[in-house]
C-alpha cells in the first residue's frame, strides 16, 4: 500500500508563499516562478540511515558510514547520502524495470556523468540536502549538457528560459549559463531548495513540483483535500511527465543502492573531483585551448557547454573547467608565448552584436523583420531561442544588429559550436521509415489476444484498426499493429508493454473525464466497457473495468 501523508498547515504555508510569489493560482493559469532566488534549505539536518521496504528490494547494500572524503568510490558516498523515503509502488518498480532492462543507457549516462558528480555531491553536501538528488539528471538529460527539449529547456538540469533568467543564470549570443555545470548546478539547488520549503518538507511534491512547476503541483494538493483524498505525491491526479517524474528518479536510485539485485553493476567512480576551474584572463577559442591542455575538442566541449560559440564572450567570463590533470598543463602553455598564437587564441577584437529590441507588430513575420534589419533569420531565432517561425504581436525580439557587416569575422573566429546546434529541432534527422507490422488474423484470435502478442494495448490495437473494443475479428482479416511504422517515436520507457484489466473503484469527487486521464483512455471507452450512458452518474465505490496499459495509470 502506498503510504498517505497529510499536512495539516499545508495550506497555511502555500498560502504565504503565493502571498510571496505574488501570483494567482488556478487549475489552468499559475506561476511556476518562485519569489526570489534567496530561499531558505531544509530546517534539519537530513537522516543519512539507508531506508529499506519489505520486498524484492529489501536488501540493502552495506555502506559503511565514513567522513565523505573517505570513500574510494564517489557511489558509496552517494548511497550513504540517501536521506529520501523509500516506497512500495507499481510506478517505482515499473521505472525500475525499465531501467534494468537497458544497461547500455545506463551505462551511457554515468560515463558521462561522471565528470559531473562529484562537484554535484559536493554542493548537495554543502546545503544538506538529500544525495539521491546528484541522480536526478538521470532523469533530466542523462547527463547530457547540452541537451535540449521541445519546450526549449536546456543543459545538465534542463532550466526553461524563464526560469533560468529569474536564477540569475545569463542567455545571450554568446552564452547561456543554463548549460553551466557551476552555475546551473547552484540555481537547480536552490530551487530544489525553495520548493521543499514551499511543501512544507515534503520532497516527493517538491521534486515533482522542479518538473512540473509549484502551481501544477499545489493545485492538485488542493483538489484532493477539497474532496477529502490523501494528498500525498502518488494519490495526485498529474499529467503523465509529472506522474513518472518522482518514480523514475526513486526508481534510479534503487539501483544505484543495490545494484547487484538486478543483475547490473556500476564501474566505481572515483571520489575526486574531476575538473579544476581555470582563468585565462582574455578570450580564447575553445579548440586551440583544448590543444594547449592535451585534451580533445570533445572534453573541452563537455566540460564548458554553456559557451554558444567557438570562443568565450569577448568580455568575459572567461572560464575553463579542465580535468585537473590538464589544468597546470594549459597554465603553463599560457605562459609560453611560443606555444600561443595570439591571433586565434586571444581575439578581443570580435565583439557581440550590439542590441537592437523589435517590438512585433500584426502581420509582421520573422522573415520580413529579418530583411528590415538586414540580418539572418537564423540569428534572430537564435537570438531569441526561437523555434520554428512563429512570433506573435506584442512580442519583444533582441535583434543582433549589425550582423551583416560582421559576418565573416564572426564566422571564422565565433562560429556556433556544432554540438549545441545539433540538439536543436530544426537539426534532428527524422527517424528511417518502415512499414507497420500487420497480423493476419487466425480462427479463434481475439483482440486481447493479439495486443499480448504484440505487446501493445488493445484500445491502442483496437483504435488503430477502426474497431471497437469489444469488436469480434474474422479469420484473414489483417490487422496493423501501432507503434511499430515509421511514425512512432516511443522509447523504452513507453514500448512493448502488455494491456491489462483493471478495476478502478471510484472515489468522492471522481469524474469520468477525472478516471480516463489517469489511465491514459478516452471516456467514450470508459462509457463502452461499463454499459454507461451518458446522463450516468459515479457513486463512491462503485466499481470500474479499465482496459489500459498499467505502465500509464497513476495515482491510488
Amino acid at each position: 500500500m502506498t503510504p498517505t501523508k497529510t499536512h495539516p498547515s499545508w495550506l497555511a504555508v502555500v498560502a504565504a508563499a503565493a502571498l510571496l510569489a505574488g501570483c494567482a493560482t488556478t487549475d489552468s493559469t499559475y506561476s511556476s516562478l518562485p519569489p526570489a532566488p534567496e530561499h531558505p534549505g531544509p530546517q534539519a539536518p537530513m537522516d543519512r540511515a539507508t531506508v529499506t521496504i519489505p520486498g524484492s528490494f529489501s536488501t540493502a547494500r552495506e555502506v559503511p558510514h565514513m567522513p565523505p572524503e573517505q570513500y574510494t568510490d564517489l557511489l558509496d558516498r552517494i548511497r550513504d547520502g540517501y536521506a529520501l523515503p523509500d516506497v512500495a509502488h507499481y510506478a517505482v518498480d515499473r521505472e525500475v524495470e525499465l531501467y534494468r532492462k537497458n544497461p547500455e543507457f545506463l551505462d551511457r549516462t554515468f560515463k558521462r556523468g561522471g565528470r559531473y558528480l562529484y562537484y554535484i555531491v559536493q554542493e548537495l553536501e554543502k546545503r544538506n540536502l538529500p544525495l539521491e538528488l546528484a541522480l536526478l539528471p538521470v532523469v533530466e538529460s542523462a547527463f547530457n549538457p547540452v541537451a535540449y527539449s521541445r519546450s526549449r529547456a536546456s543543459g545538465l538540469w534542463q532550466f526553461i528560459p524563464s526560469s533560468g533568467k529569474h536564477y540569475g543564470l545569463e542567455q545571450n549570443w554568446w552564452i547561456d549559463e543554463r548549460r553551466d555545470v557551476i552555475e546551473a548546478t547552484g540555481a537547480a539547488l536552490t530551487y530544489l531548495q525553495y520548493l521543499n520549503a514551499y511543501f512544507a518538507g515534503d520532497w516527493y511534491l517538491a521534486i515533482a513540483a522542479y518538473n512540473g512547476g509549484e502551481g501544477t503541483v499545489g493545485g492538485a494538493v488542493r483538489r484532493n483535500q477539497a474532496a477529502g483524498l490523501p494528498t500525498d505525491f502518488f494519490s495526485l491526479n498529474l499529467r503523465s511527465e509529472t506522474r513518472d517524474y518522482v518514480p523514475k528518479l526513486l526508481a534510479i536510485s534503487r539501483i544505484v543502492r543495490n545494484p547487484e539485485a538486478y543483475g547490473l553493476s556500476f564501474a566505481a567512480i572515483p571520489n575526486q573531483p574531476f575538473f579544476e576551474a581555470v582563468e585565462p584572463g582574455r578570450q580564447v577559442h575553445l579548440e586551440q585551448a583544448a590543444q594547449l591542455a592535451g585534451i580533445t575538442r570533445e572534453d573541452m566541449f563537455a566540460l564548458n557547454p554553456g559557451y554558444n560559440r567557438m570562443t568565450t564572450p569577448p568580455s568575459g567570463p572567461h572560464r575553463l573547467l579542465l580535468p585537473i590533470p590538464n589544468a597546470q598543463t594549459y597554465r603553463q602553455a599560457m605562459l609560453d608565448q611560443s606555444l600561443v598564437d595570439q591571433s586565434s587564441v586571444a581575439i578581443a577584437a570580435v565583439e557581440p552584436p550590439p542590441e537592437v529590441r523589435h517590438k512585433v507588430r500584426r502581420g509582421e513575420t520573422l522573415s520580413t523583420i529579418a530583411r528590415q534589419y538586414g540580418v539572418p533569420m537564423l540569428a534572430i531565432q537564435q537570438a531569441n531561442d526561437i523555434r520554428g517561425s512563429v512570433i506573435h504581436p506584442g512580442d519583444s525580439l533582441l535583434i543582433p544588429a549589425g550582423f551583416a557587416g560582421s559576418t565573416a569575422t564572426l564566422a571564422a573566429l565565433a562560429a556556433p559550436r556544432d554540438d549545441i546546434t545539433a540538439q536543436l529541432p530544426e537539426h534532428q534527422k527524422p527517424a528511417a521509415s518502415k512499414k507497420p507490422k500487420v497480423h493476419v488474423v487466425k480462427s479463434g484470435d481475439t483482440l486481447w489476444g493479439v495486443s499480448r502478442k504484440y505487446g501493445v494495448t488493445m484500445p491502442a490495437l483496437a483504435s488503430a484498426n477502426g474497431l471497437s473494443s469489444k469488436a469480434g475479428l474474422v479469420p484473414g482479416a489483417r490487422l496493423e499493429i501501432p507503434g511499430t511504422g515509421g511514425s512512432d517515436t516511443r522509447t523504452a520507457s513507453s514500448s512493448a508493454k502488455e494491456s491489462s484489466r483493471v478495476t478502478y473503484k471510484v472515489k468522492r469527487g471522481d469524474t469520468l473525464s477525472e478516471i480516463a486521464d489517469r489511465f491514459d483512455v478516452s471516456v467514450r471507452e470508459l462509457m463502452t466497457w461499463n454499459r454507461l450512458r451518458q446522463s450516468s452518474s459515479l457513486r463512491a465505490g462503485q466499481r470500474l473495468v479499465v482496459y489500459t496499459d498499467p505502465s500509464r495509470q497513476t495515482g491510488g
